[in-house]
């Protein structure tokens, strides 16, 4: 499903057993903020809740054997067809969570960033059954070449890189380090010692001496785009 123009409202569907690990992040500093401004909402949806049986099952044996169990698609199936049915117009994209995935980069935040609703799986256990990925997301993403227990540390790097782009969510947008890149940054004590005695550290002069311009220079020589 495609995306166009950035929207003031992006909300953030994270499909997880575990959505008691994601709230108290999700209640500080930016993200708090965000929500508090209504640019965006987080909404949790548990798979065990459209599972079948008395115990609600969401994973089983693989098949071909092996150790551990794999997420089932039926549960993860309903929970996204529940989401999207709220409202059929809203601009989605499905993203599962898969060391398989392209690696998340400032790019896909961007592009992430003009939805208006992201539904984001969270695998578990030895992972999820691979018709999620071919027939109900839209893109798998990874954060990089390691393993996790789960989807859930990356459904909440993914919310916060996202929600940096959606206007108003920083309070300046020079604080994008993408704008002038990354570069070393430094602030009081001007000369830091680690002990009465030893050895000072001490700023770069050129930050201290007021000239805007060498100092974009300083920080354009010593930054990382």
């Amino acid at each position: 499903m495609g995306g166009s123009i950035l929207n003031s409202m992006l909300t953030f569907h994270i499909v997880s057993i575990f959505p008691e690990a994601l709230t108290s992040y999700l209640k500080e500093s930016i993200l708090k903020r965000a929500q508090e401004k209504k640019l965006v909402k987080f909404a949790f949806v548990n798979p065990r809740t459209f599972a079948d049986g008395a115990h609600h099952k969401v994973d089983d044996r693989p098949f071909g054997g092996g150790p551990g169990m794999v997420m089932m698609v039926d549960p993860i199936a309903r929970a996204v067809q529940g989401i999207c049915k709220k409202n059929t117009k809203q601009r989605t994209r499905t993203i599962l969570f898969s060391t398989r995935g392209k690696v998340f980069d400032q790019a896909a935040a961007r592009r992430l960033a003009k939805y208006d609703r992201l539904i984001l799986i969270c695998g578990r256990y030895e992972g999820v059954d691979e018709r999620v990925a071919d027939h109900i997301a839209d893109e798998e993403l990874s954060l990089g070449d390691f393993v996790l227990s789960g989807g859930e540390l990356p459904a909440l790097v993914v919310a916060e890189a996202v929600a940096r782009h959606v206007p108003g969510v920083l309070g300046k947008q020079e604080s994008l380090e993408e704008e002038n890149g990354s570069f070393p940054t430094y602030t009081r004590p001007p000369i830091w010692k680690p002990s009465p005695k030893g050895k000072g550290f001490a700023v770069p002069p050129v930050l201290l001496s007021g000239d805007h311009r060498k100092i974009a220079e300083w920080r354009k020589r010593n930054g990382v785009r």
